[in-house]
This record gives structure tokens, sequence and C-alpha cells, in this order.
């Protein structure tokens, strides 16, 4: 039986999510969902129903933000600009109801990147023709468009032949994310990836031999307590192994309402403290060698934003970003957490802001913060699920 497609074309969509990297790029929804959907992690399609897009309903959506497109430079021109006033009008005289596709053109016109993005959660999933199709038509009406992303996991890229991942970055497509998570098959097993590390590292040789660039994301903490140092060097052999041009850490979370999250209060899953998490990446970073990718710390679920770099001539500059942390007195790195965690501080140089950090102090002793209960406090008194 095949993946259902959805018939009745239902206007233009948008799915709920996109790489932190995608933010000004427009987002264009090839299918709803995830067609995987078991990761114990991941909370974003739970209890949501898969489906293709028609082709016909992409291409209608592509054909209705080129018309929009064009109404919104027809107005600058008239202009010379469009104030957030003129942009609401015209919306609501030209489109009514379906006024969120004038806006999504205005928004990519005004801050786009000349991007795209295809979701939801694994495009590449529908045939490689249906894609080289609609990459064709976005290419068409949007010649000047710079990159083409998608979501993707390893065990699809495995499915498609050599032949067609060349004929889809041929077309256009040329970064593929595919959410590695970790190179340790155990981990891989617990949390019901659905994948094995050798799967990855084949999924990702074979995205860079097609000339497509490749964003592998890592999640420190994902090994939990018990598989911690396993998690770091089996995930650093792997990568060695694929060298992608990007490597995305996003710490794990673990919020109620996950699988995860009931294993996490069984205590079949002991979920790493910050200090732990900051220990396992310096393994991490430290057994990466060999490759040329761009380490990015792009989240702000991570604690040290800072870890972001070229290997390998950055490598040692990384790895002393981690040990300023881990050096710190405990209750600096106290400061630093809560601060972090706060949407306070940034930087470790942040400590030093006299008006900051008195206000993270005050609330450290409003809290009775201490370096034992600190990860504690921030899960269960600020309600992180870091």
């Amino acid at each position: 039986m095949g993946i259902k497609q959805e018939q009745t074309y239902r206007g233009f969509e948008q799915g709920p999510i996109r790489p932190p990297s995608e933010a000004n790029s427009l987002l264009i929804r090839v299918s709803r969902n995830c067609p995987w959907n078991r990761c114990t992690f991941c909370s974003v399609y739970k209890q949501q129903k898969f489906t293709l897009r028609p082709v016909a309903h992409v291409i209608d959506d592509i054909d209705q933000i080129h018309q929009a497109l064009s109404t919104v430079q027809q107005e600058a021109q008239k202009s010379g600009t469009l104030t957030a006033d003129q942009v609401n009008q015209i919306a609501e005289q030209y489109y009514g109801d379906a006024r969120n596709v004038f806006y999504t053109a205005a928004n990519w016109l005004f801050r786009g990147e000349g991007s795209v993005f295809l979701q939801d959660a694994n495009s590449l999933i529908i045939k490689p023709d249906d894609l080289t199709t609609i990459l064709n038509h976005l290419m068409s009406c949007f010649p000047w468009i710079t990159r083409i992303t998608s979501y993707a996991r390893s065990h699809t890229i495995n499915r498609i032949s050599e032949e067609k991942l060349k004929q889809l970055a041929a077309a256009g497509l040329n970064r593929i994310h595919i959410g590695m998570e970790s190179g340790s098959d155990k981990v891989l097993k617990k949390i019901n990836k659905g994948v094995t590390k050798a799967g990855h590292i084949q999924a990702g040789r074979l995205v860079k031999e097609a000339g497509i660039e490749l964003s592998e994301y890592v999640m420190p903490g994902m090994g939990g307590k018990d598989l911690s140092e396993e998690h770091a060097l089996e995930t650093a052999d792997a990568l060695n192994q694929i060298n992608a041009d990007f490597i995305r850490l996003r710490t794990l979370s673990v919020p109620p309402g996950i699988p995860l999250y009931d294993d996490y209060q069984s205590g079949a899953f002991k979920k790493c403290t910050d200090l732990e998490v900051v220990h396992e990446i310096r393994t991490f970073v430290d057994r990466l060698d060999g490759i040329t990718s761009h380490l990015k710390s792009d989240h702000f679920y991570n604690l040290l934003q800072l870890v972001d770099g070229k290997l390998p001539q950055d490598k040692d500059r990384l790895l002393q970003v981690i040990d300023d942390f881990l050096t710190l007195p405990p209750e600096e790195q106290l400061i630093f957490q809560l601060g972090r965690r706060m949407g306070y501080f940034q930087v470790l140089s942040d400590l030093h802001s006299p008006a900051q950090r008195n206000h993270i102090e005050s609330i450290r002793d409003r809290l009775q913060a201490t370096p034992e209960n600190i990860d504690q406090i921030i899960e269960e008194k600020l309600q992180l699920s870091i």
C-alpha cells in the first residue's frame, strides 16, 4: 500500500517547523508531518497523520507565491517602499482570507536570502521525479534562488539511487538536513531512530557524492548518563567518516508528552546535567578529526553558543571555549547556567556585566540555587525541560 495523498486542495500551506538556519527562507510544504514519527525524543508530529501533498497542489502554492510576489514588487515600485501598514492594506485588498500568502511573499522579498526550505519532516520520501518537477518549477518562477533545502531521513536517502540524487542536485536541491542525533547503535535503538550508524554513514556519503551540501544534527545528552561517552565517541567517529558540510548541535530537551519523558520519569533514562553535557561535547569535539565541517551551536537549548567554528583550524579555539566554562568555579558555572537558561546571558563574558549579574544573583538567592540543585531548579521552578 502506497503513502496516501490528500486529493482536495486546501490552499497555500506551511508546516510547523524549519531549521533555525532557514528562518528567512520561503517555506514550501511538500508533505504533511513525519512518515516515521516514532522517535522517542520528538514531540513535533505526534498524533498527526502523514500525507503526501499532490505535486499539482505544491505547484499551486508556488504559483500563488509568485503572483503575490509580483503584486508586492509592483506596489513597492509605485511608492518606492512599503510600510507595514501598506502591506496590511494590500493584503486585505487583494487577498482577504488568503492574505497569509501575501505576507509570506512580502516577508521573503524584504527579509529573505533567496533561499527555499521544503517542508515537512522528510520531503525526499516523494518520488524523485516528482520532486524534480517541483524544483524545476521553483527555479522557473524564481530564477534568483540561491539555495533549496530539505529535511530527510538517512533511511530514505539510502533508498534513492545515486543517479536520482544527482538529478535532484541538478534541479536545484543543494542542501539536505539529516537528524543523525547519535552515531551509537545503542543510542539509536533506544530512541527508536529507525537507522543504524552504518546507515547514517552511507546516507551522508551519498548526499556528499551527489554534490549536495549536508547538515548533520547531533543531540548532546541523547545517550543519557549511561551512554554519554559512547554517544560522544561513536557520533564523532560517524561524522569523521562522512565529513558533512555542517554539524549542528541540538542539546536534548525532554518535555512532557514524549515517550522519552516517561522513561525519564520512571528512571529508565537518566538525563545528563548541563555540566555533564558540556563534558560530553568536549569529548565529541576532541574526537572530530580529519574533516572540514563547520561546527554550529545555533540553537537556544545549547549552553555554549560560541562552540561554533570551522574544522580543523578552529578546533583548539572550540575546545578552549568549553574549557573556559569547565574551569570556572562551581558558583560561577551556576550563575552562567541560570543566566543563560533565563535568556539574560549569551556568552561567558556576560558574567562580567554588573547589571545582568546582579539580577541573576538575586534570582539565585530567591530560588536558593546551588551547584547541586541548579539543574532541578531550572527544570522544575523555571519550567524548562533542558
